[in-house]
């Protein structure tokens, strides 16, 4: 009986904290569960505002995005197909300067490390033009669609984000666009590509540090139950 006690209790103990920690995730509804396996483009901000850096720290910008990214995309790329467009990288008037660099992929994130890692911050920010872009790559009219638009600006090309975001929800319900803003700590408010994410209902996130941009981009491009599950058992890594 002892020996039935202690072995009973081996595997009780396991059992219960696994059930405990399915009882604490929040029910994840089958839309929200499809929108983690949709395909999804990366916006990335190549405009030259990113190769400078902030008042307390001496790395570029774009230098801390690219490291975020490294971190993360291994995470995603398992799970989910990403895609890049990046904008900013021509000259400094050409707001034309927006290229499609990756098509949505199985497993990219090492083919697409390697194309941010040579990216250099250069132009100015067509961020619309850039997500309507990427939307359109997606097929978003036809299909779950997910843009995830790094800004650490304002649109300077002219054209309006509000507007477009709600063209763009109404020719295809199924789009979201989430938005990271990166900007200084020290800098308050938000910027107005907001709308984008308000009008998509998608998530507008500040980030101002590599760990914020960590958190922001998992939290994005992230599904609830792959981002919560290494948490939600006691005592796990």
């Amino acid at each position: 009986m002892k020996a039935e006690r202690h072995i009973g209790g081996r595997f009780v103990r396991p059992l219960l904290l696994i059930l405990f920690g399915l009882a604490s995730c929040p029910v994840i509804a089958g839309d929200e569960l499809d929108t983690c396996h949709a395909d999804a483009m990366i916006v990335f901000d190549a405009s030259g505002s990113m190769g400078t850096s902030d008042y307390s720290l001496k790395i570029p910008r774009i230098q801390r995005l690219k490291q975020a990214m490294a971190r993360v995309l291994p995470e995603i790329a398992p799970y989910r197909r990403l895609g890049l467009i990046v904008y900013g990288e021509g000259a400094y008037n050409d707001c034309s300067s927006i290229a499609l660099r990756m098509r949505p992929t199985s497993n990219a994130a090492a083919p697409m490390l390697r194309i941010i890692q040579s990216i250099n911050p250069r132009g100015r920010t067509p961020l619309t033009q850039s997500v309507r872009m990427a939307a359109e790559e997606l097929g978003y009219t036809q299909h779950e669609a997910v843009v995830v638009l790094v800004t650490d600006g304002e649109e300077t090309c002219g054209q309006d984000p509000c507007k477009v975001a709600a063209q763009l929800k109404r020719r295809g319900p199924s789009l979201t666009v989430h938005v990271i803003g990166y900007r200084d700590e020290q800098l308050q408010g938000y910027f107005t590509a907001r709308c984008m994410a308000d009008e998509t209902g998608g998530q507008y996130v500040t980030a101002s540090t590599e760990e914020d941009l960590v958190k922001a981009l998992r939290k994005a491009l992230g599904c609830p139950l792959l981002t919560m599950a290494p948490s939600a058992v006691p005592g796990s890594p």
